[in-house]
């Protein structure tokens, strides 16, 4: 990647690439269409920016479910199912702005040695401190750009939060610096430091922190590929170029170090995406990101795909885990995820599928160590331990369900959850249910 902050595309590219994909405030056209089968089912999840779910109403939220803190004892922490996790305190909606929850990141200020939970709402933006897990602070909310969403997205790069919306028109990326959090005792009305305008909505961001770039995903410009942005100077984001062959949903970018010496050093994005060559198939595609034009290095399909949703890197970069959100439905097969090989980023080849016991939709997942952490719609905060994957080596060790009221195989219930905190403690959110903390125990 060019520190250098030029764009890595023209503007003749970024211009035709925006009169390409109107700004409708939607997902690109193309994974709409890739929907269409199953639109009545991912209208209520991550496929789809329009409607709701016609064939059946969602569970009712379940009112009064306790709050912690409960220690997972005889398989229930509370009103929750649990085995080996702790539920250390719930934090409902209606407690943080209200409307119903999708994203949610992590900040560990260096300064005060505080933690907190960035929770996306419809609505906009909750901060919680969660120093102390027992007994969490809502600190404020950051209102949303333009109109309510279901979508949301939010990470982080030196201590200032970038957050993104899908279905709320020209909503752009909101810039918000975390510092203001310090001294905080009373819920404030916050309002962002910036807002990156160069695209509309965005499904979804991700930020490699090693280089300072940043990289929107679904947006109404690049064809619904990688839009990159240099954000070295936290809240003067610059267009830095497009990706535009692949429709990708959610990404990874990382400077590489697995054992593939070709790409050594190189930054690499490993995106769940479809292949608009090719009928929209769900494809795993690794691109070099590394300089003025991005290069892609491979494009692989899998096996009874349905739609590539979101995946990521083994810390030794030589695996791939991803996340089909609707092959559940679409083939009937319980909760799956997907492990490629990408020892060679030329090459990678799909080893095979981890089934669980669950029948519920996967969302999100992320890694830490050798362990998988799982948000999985209604069967919650998933906790998978893994060994040499070549050989399948993986095992659930431990979970917390967090919407109750239902198992069924729908787009309701845990959205996100995030493993990074330097306490251990998990932080997690339920469409429904609100900001879970919970501790392993």
């Amino acid at each position: 990647m060019s520190e250098s902050g030029q764009p890595r595309f023209s503007n003749n590219d970024y211009d035709f690439m925006g009169q390409q994909w109107a700004n409708t405030g939607h997902m690109n056209s193309r994974i709409w269409q890739h929907a269409l089968t199953v639109i009545a089912l991912i209208a209520a999840g991550c496929g789809s920016s329009s409607g709701s779910n016609p064939t059946a109403a969602p569970p009712p939220q379940i009112f009064g479910l306790s709050t912690g803190p409960d220690s997972c004892s005889g398989g229930m922490a509370g009103d929750f199912a649990c085995s080996g996790l702790s539920l250390r305190k719930r934090v409902p909606n209606a407690a943080m702005g209200g409307g119903q929850g999708n994203d949610v990141w992590g900040w560990a200020d260096a300064q005060t040695g505080n933690e907190y939970a960035l929770m996306g709402l419809t609505n906009g933006t909750a901060f919680v401190e969660v120093t102390d897990p027992d007994n969490p602070v809502f600190l404020g909310h950051l209102a949303t750009s333009t109109v309510d969403a279901p979508w949301r997205d939010i990470k982080v790069y030196q201590d200032h939060a970038y957050i993104v919306a899908d279905g709320a028109g020209a909503h752009g990326m909101q810039v918000f610096d975390l510092t203001r959090l310090r001294g905080v005792v009373s819920p404030q009305t916050f309002v962002a430091d910036a807002v990156y305008g160069d695209f509309g909505n965005a499904h979804n961001v991700a930020i490699n922190e090693a280089t300072g770039f940043a990289y929107a995903v679904s947006t109404n410009t690049c064809a619904g590929g990688l839009h990159i942005i240099n954000i070295t100077t936290p809240n003067s984001p610059m267009f830095a170029g497009c990706y535009s062959d692949a429709d990708i949903h959610d990404t990874q970018c990382a400077v590489y170090q697995g054992p593939d010496p070709d790409h050594a050093g190189s930054e690499i994005c490993v995106s769940s995406s479809q292949d608009p060559s090719s009928n929209d198939e769900p494809q795993l595609d690794i691109t070099d990101v590394s300089n003025a034009a991005p290069l892609n290095i491979s494009r692989t399909k899998y096996p009874d795909a349905g739609f590539a949703h979101q995946g990521w890197l083994t810390e030794d970069h030589r695996f791939f885990l991803m996340g089909d959100e609707i092959d559940e439905i679409n083939i009937n097969v319980p909760t799956r995820t997907l492990i490629f090989d990408v020892t060679d980023l030329d090459t990678p080849v799909f080893v095979s599928a981890y089934e669980a016991a669950t029948a519920s939709i996967d969302h999100n997942l992320y890694i830490l160590g050798n362990r998988v952490f799982q948000a999985n719609y209604t069967s919650g905060v998933r906790v998978l331990e893994f060994g040499d994957l070549s050989n399948m080596e993986i095992t659930e060790i431990a979970f917390l369900d967090t919407f109750p009221g239902s198992d069924a195989v729908d787009f309701d219930g845990l959205w996100s959850v995030y493993p990074y905190l330097p306490s251990g403690n998990i932080i997690a959110s339920d469409s429904s249910n609100g900001l879970f903390i919970l501790t392993l125990q």
